[in-house]
């Protein structure tokens, strides 16, 4: 369609260059040189003269913007080739490719070139130096193309190895985080030394809190924890008001409202606690099948339903409203994590295994349990899990 309707382009421009006559046959050849005075039939080969050369001026105008066209419409190729390619967009790469669409733009540019080149030669034959000014302007068009087209390549290219540089340093921290911990330090250091370059891509900001996150987790004293924490929160909230429509933005953010709740007021504890669950169901509704967000609302429900009366009404008393969670509302999240990723983590299925304990489930729990065991812990929150593991040994009945 887009070559279609350059070509359409091309095809009024030369219709309107063939409705004047008058440029390409003046009434001079029309009458004998014996009819006219010499002095009339120099001025009239003069208007003929400049008459040619405005033809071949706007000959040239409309080549160089025929050029533009067909480099736009080639950068457009190439894209819908990639996407063609990457299984994103056939039916338009499709269209885009198709033969007859580039025919009449071709047919165009050959017509346009004839054009230019008959003008050229009848401005040679009335004058010398009319050669000088078209070749002048000619050059002036393919000059002027040339280096545009060079111009745009250069601003492509510098996108691309700009993209590639992100993606190679993301999934250098994704390693990093798998890592030990003197990795996961040296993620922090290099996104914090990234931070003013690349603060405003929301997938760099939320790995940075995601690193602070870590940090947290690994620091041995209580003011190094408070700090992490809440450095993490403050570039939470500017990811938030940079893109609230990123899922991971918003999963992150609540980890670090769970974690700051540990070492501030009731009041606030409370507080974090509500706007952990906010941003988790939002995590949700951006991005319904990621497990990790139904994992983390699992963990929510079954701290919830295990807060006392007191604690109820204390928040109901300074937020108006009481949360409300059970054991089988965490259940349910807990197999939704377990439905769209199976044997996702070891701390998942001890979730599994303590809530079918609480609800009196044992031979269930049993099972969830054989699995918990069954898998390494691969992270700090899966060593917490398998501590878990060996005090709900007694209960289950399992040596």
């Amino acid at each position: 369609m887009i070559l279609g309707a350059l070509a359409g382009v091309a095809g009024i421009s030369l219709a309107i260059i063939w409705s004047r006559p008058n440029a390409f046959c003046p009434s001079v050849y029309l009458q004998s040189n014996d009819e006219w005075p010499a002095g009339m039939i120099m001025v009239d080969g003069q208007a003929e003269l400049s008459t040619r050369i405005e033809a071949l001026t706007l000959c040239m105008s409309e080549l160089k913007e025929e050029m533009k066209a067909l480099k736009n419409a080639l950068l457009t190729i190439q894209d819908h080739v990639t996407n063609e390619l990457r299984g994103q967009s056939v039916a338009v790469a499709e269209v885009a490719l198709r033969p007859s669409r580039t025919k009449p733009l071709q047919r165009s540019m050959r017509t346009r070139r004839k054009m230019a080149s008959r003008t050229i030669s009848g401005a040679r034959a009335v004058s010398q130096s009319s050669d000088e000014e078209s070749d002048s302007g000619y050059m002036t068009a393919v000059t002027d193309f040339e280096q545009e087209e060079s111009s745009l390549d250069e601003g492509h290219s510098g996108e691309e190895e700009r993209a590639d540089n992100l993606s190679i340093l993301l999934k250098g921290i994704d390693t990093l985080h798998q890592g030990t911990e003197f990795d996961k330090r040296e993620s922090l250091n290099i996104l914090l030394a990234k931070r003013e370059e690349l603060g405003q891509n929301s997938t760099f900001l939320w790995r940075l809190i995601r690193a602070y996150c870590d940090i947290h987790d690994i620091s041995s004293s209580l003011e190094e924890k408070k700090t992490h924490g809440e450095s993490g929160k403050q570039v939470g909230e500017e990811a938030m008001r940079l893109d609230p429509s990123c899922a991971e933005n918003h999963q992150w953010y609540a980890i670090m409202c769970g974690l700051i709740a540990e070492y501030d007021t009731v009041q606030n504890k409370m507080k974090n606690g509500l706007l952990f669950k906010d941003h988790v169901d939002k995590a949700i509704e951006l991005k319904p099948q990621d497990p990790f967000s139904y994992y983390l609302m699992g963990r929510w429900c079954y701290v919830v339903a295990q807060l006392s009366w007191i604690e109820k009404k204390i928040a109901a008393m300074l937020f108006g409203e009481t949360p409300s969670a059970t054991i089988q509302d965490a259940l349910t999240h807990f197999l939704k994590v377990e439905d769209i990723h199976p044997r996702y983590s070891k701390a998942n299925y001890v979730f599994l295994a303590k809530c079918y304990s609480a609800l009196g489930q044992t031979r269930e729990a049993r099972k969830m349990y054989e699995a918990a065991c069954s898998m390494d812990p691969v992270s700090r929150d899966d060593e917490g899990a398998q501590r878990d593991l060996d005090l709900l040994c007694p209960s289950l009945g399992v040596q």
